[in-house]
């Protein structure tokens, strides 16, 4: 499990005075970079050669309104990884009372960038993300 801590900025809130929902996807991302990056992967060395990541579906259940100035925690686990796609599960959770505001599911796939094909990633390239998400699989 990776963990990102954030504060809701207030240009992240709407009309409602909470913030929106859109946003939740932006904090996805964050956190799924930066665990794609703890794990060795790192998206402008795929860039590099000719491979993106896109996210081909995503879920999302939101539970509790995040509000400006809140503390979070954007939980993330990588539950299935192979050569073609990586899913990966999130919880945001409010730090000061624990409780989970949204929980969520990504799936993206690698392709090339000229043409969109899906393509295998080689194994050694998984390894340092096989070795960190171990127990995310596993529990």
């Amino acid at each position: 499990m990776f963990a990102l801590k954030k504060r809701v900025s207030f240009y992240e809130t709407d009309g409602m005075q909470v913030v929106h929902h859109a946003n939740y996807l932006h904090w996805f991302e964050e956190a799924r970079v930066e665990y794609l990056r703890a794990g060795g992967m790192m998206l402008t060395d795929l860039m590099s050669e000719g491979i993106v990541f896109p996210i081909v579906e995503v879920q999302c259940r939101y539970l509790a309104p995040a509000r400006y100035d809140d503390q979070l925690t954007v939980k993330t686990w990588l539950r299935k990884i192979d050569r073609v796609q990586l899913q990966f599960e999130y919880e945001v959770v409010r730090d000061n009372d624990g409780e989970v505001l949204t929980r969520a599911m990504t799936r993206g796939t690698y392709t090339r960038i000229g043409d969109g094909k899906i393509v295998r990633m080689p194994k050694e390239q998984l390894e340092g993300l096989e070795k960190i998400s171990r127990e995310d699989r596993n529990g």
